[in-house]
C-alpha cells in the first residue's frame, strides 16, 4: 500500500465517531458518540433501551481524574473502560446494573472513559493494558497514535 493509502486509513481511523481498541486479543472498532461536555457527560446513555455490539458512548475530561459513574436511569447493562490520558485502559467494569446508584470508579488519573455493551470487554477480551486509538487523546501522549 503506498503512503497516501496509509493517510487515508490513519484519518479514517481517527474520526471523532470511530474508537479503535487493540490489545493481546486482537482489535476492535467502535462506533461512538462524544460526551465532552458536562451536560453530555450527565445525560450519558440514561434512557437508551438497546446499544449494539459495535456502538459506545466515548465520555472525555478536560484532564485527568477520578470520575465516577453510576447507572441511575439507565435502562441496559454497561461494560466502562477507564482511560488514561495516554489512551491506556486503566480498569474494566463488566456488566455495570441498569438503576444501581452504587459509584463505580477506575481509580486516579482517568480521562476518557468508554461505555459499551454489556458483555462486549469479557467477550473481545479487552483487559488493563489495552489501548486506544481516537482523535480526543492527545497525540503527543498516545500510546497509539493515530498516525498508525
Amino acid at each position: 500500500m503506498g503512503l497516501g493509502g496509509r493517510m487515508a486509513f490513519a484519518q479514517e481511523a481517527c474520526s471523532p465517531d470511530t474508537l479503535d481498541l487493540r490489545g493481546p486479543w486482537g482489535t476492535a472498532r467502535f462506533s461512538v458518540e462524544l460526551a465532552d461536555d458536562a451536560a453530555e457527560r450527565a445525560r450519558g446513555l440514561m434512557f437508551r433501551e438497546s446499544l449494539g455490539a459495535s456502538e459506545g458512548m466515548l465520555f472525555v475530561y478536560d484532564r485527568p481524574g477520578a470520575p465516577a459513574f453510576w447507572m441511575k436511569n439507565t435502562l441496559i447493562p454497561l461494560d466502562m473502560l477507564f482511560i488514561t490520558s495516554k489512551g491506556e485502559v486503566q480498569y474494566v467494569h463488566d456488566r455495570a446494573t441498569p438503576g444501581d446508584l452504587t459509584p463505580i470508579s477506575g481509580g486516579q488519573g482517568i480521562q476518557y472513559v468508554l461505555e459499551i455493551k454489556g458483555g462486549m470487554a469479557g467477550l473481545l477480551g479487552v483487559t488493563p493494558g489495552s489501548q486506544v486509538r481516537h482523535p480526543s487523546i492527545d497525540q503527543g501522549l498516545a500510546q497509539w497514535p493515530c498516525a498508525e
